[in-house]
């Protein structure tokens, strides 16, 4: 005769101890200082949120008619691993005609699901524990949290307001140790629209050089330089071997849905990222990637379109921060604004807080993006000028307001 656990007996074993299964790495990851301000956002009425580095444009037309032809002629299963060949092979030709790279479609390129996951696993392939990778500050949230879940150690290196957020040789040579062994780059940066300029990247390729770093380059923001032309960290003499470049669709393309990236690099590194790619992941989402092969081929007057109209938001956004009376630089890429905050008497954290609450402005603390953002807040400018004319009125009243 079967016996019939009791109610009691139920609560007697749910109520025994157990283990915690939650991993140390993850309990020292923070939760992202992005989203939390995003979803406070959500919450309210009437909030312009110049949180989250989204454009405002919906993907170009033409091309989702790529994407959704691709599923209607059956283009749904998976692809190869490391993408479409006619994808890899005409954003070979983009490289190397747009930036001067040049990198083999069919061994040295990978096409991800977004620059996100390109990150991961590539910080994955080339990290042991103990090594040190060695990250700009203030940058992207997500790069440190990679770094520790790695194995790695994550070590700051600042690039400050006085040098126009633009990461110096004399700093990174203050920063390294026997243990450094790869260099994340972010430029045009995120949060603070910084650009190296060719000469910046030369003088960081003699002390990689010279100390033996890797450098994973996450160029998303390429398309989006406002003052001269981006220049690809790959093309410096030197780097091109020692270089990853990431990047993506979502910014130029206005495609962040599409969740579509890609990573370049030399043989060994590629073969390495994509044992991990195949495990976790598989392959890019198939329709993505012939809306991105769309992108590649007719997507130029769309983007530059949308590039100049980030130009005159920035400089009308700018401008109008600086009127109001906070400080801020010009950002020569990227869509984002960084000014201080530092003369209104509050913290970064205070400040984004409170002009949600009281002013209906979302923008995120500029700490979450590391020390050197302490100070500051971020403000995407990836909105209307309508818009972007409003928050600076409801952020000037809210200044006006303070003691």
């Amino acid at each position: 005769m079967l016996s019939v656990k009791t109610d009691n007996a139920c609560h007697s074993r749910s109520d025994q101890r157990k283990r915690d299964f939650v991993s140390e790495r993850a309990k020292v990851i923070p939760p992202s200082g992005i989203r939390r301000f995003f979803d406070l956002a959500g919450q309210m009425e009437d909030v312009i949120s110049l949180g989250v580095g989204e454009p405002d444009y919906s993907t170009p037309w033409h091309i989702c008619d790529a994407a959704i032809t691709s599923i209607e002629q059956g283009h749904t299963a998976y692809t190869s691993n490391t993408g479409m060949e006619s994808l890899r092979r005409e954003l070979a030709r983009f490289l190397r005609d747009r930036y001067q790279v040049e990198y083999n479609p069919m061994s040295e390129m990978i096409i991800t699901t977004g620059v996100s996951e390109g990150l991961d696993i590539v910080i994955r392939a080339v990290t042991n524990p103990g090594d040190e990778v060695l990250v700009i500050d203030p940058s992207y949230v997500s790069y440190a949290p990679c770094v520790t879940m790695a194995g790695g150690t994550p070590v700051p290196v600042p690039c400050t307001e006085k040098n126009r957020f633009r990461l110096t040789a004399d700093v990174l040579m203050e920063h390294i140790t026997p243990q450094s062994k790869a260099l994340i780059l972010n430029f045009p940066n995120n949060p603070t629209g910084g650009v190296m300029r060719r000469e910046d990247l030369e003088a960081i390729a003699d002390v990689a050089i010279d100390h033996d770093l890797l450098i994973l380059s996450d160029e998303v923001y390429a398309e989006l330089t406002y003052e001269g032309h981006h220049t690809a960290t790959a093309s410096i003499e030197g780097l091109w071997d020692r270089t990853i470049t990431l990047s993506g669709f979502s910014k130029a393309f206005a495609m962040t849905g599409w969740r579509l990236g890609y990573l370049c690099a030399p043989p060994d590194i590629t073969a390495a990222t994509l044992k991990i790619h195949q495990y976790v992941m598989l392959s890019a989402p198939t329709m993505s990637q012939y809306a991105a092969l769309e992108a590649l081929k007719n997507g130029e007057e769309a983007m530059r379109e949308m590039v100049r109209e980030y130009h005159l938001r920035r400089n009308l956004f700018v401008d109008g921060l600086n009127r109001i009376g906070l400080s801020c630089h010009t950002p020569e890429g990227a869509f984002y604004a960084f000014p201080s905050v530092k003369g209104t008497g509050l913290t970064d954290y205070e400040f984004a807080e409170r002009l949600i609450t009281e002013a209906g402005v979302a923008v995120v603390p500029g700490s979450v993006f590391g020390n050197n953002g302490i100070g500051h807040v971020r403000c995407s400018y990836a909105v209307s000028r309508q818009e972007l004319t409003e928050a600076i009125r409801r952020m000037d009243e809210f200044i006006r307001s303070l003691p």
